[in-house]
């Protein structure tokens, strides 16, 4: 009985405190992949890990930057609004949001009239 609690107290016991601060970290290693893959435009598997830190941590402000960049590159521009809509919703002061979110408005307009002269 005394061995059982001695493997308790001395193995299980700092392996259940070691893996149960592992979590948040997680999240935080889905945003350096996604980094990862987009330096490399990889851009689905960027959005990919990107969604799987949102779901881990939903109010990483930078999590919802890094995805709307994704899907500015991608073209998929009204997921991108919305993305850093949310990101400036949680991070408003952030100033790297702040300006992407800023270029992104400046060049929407571009796209779309972009767009609308291929169609013609």
């Amino acid at each position: 009985m005394i061995k059982k609690i001695l493997l308790y107290a001395f193995i299980v016991f700092p392996l259940v405190i070691l893996f149960s601060g592992c979590t948040q970290p997680l999240a935080r290693t889905q945003l350096v992949f996604g980094i990862h893959a987009a330096e490399k435009d990889l851009w689905d598997e960027a959005i990919f890990r990107w969604k799987k830190a949102l779901l881990e941590n939903p109010n990483s402000a930078a999590a919802h930057n890094n995805l709307a960049v994704a899907y500015e590159k991608k073209g998929l521009l009204k997921k991108a609004e919305k993305e850093y809509e949310a990101a400036l919703k949680l991070a408003p002061e952030n100033k790297y949001i702040k300006s992407n979110y800023q270029k992104f408005k400046e060049n929407y307009p571009n796209k779309k009239k972009n767009n609308e002269k291929k169609k013609n």
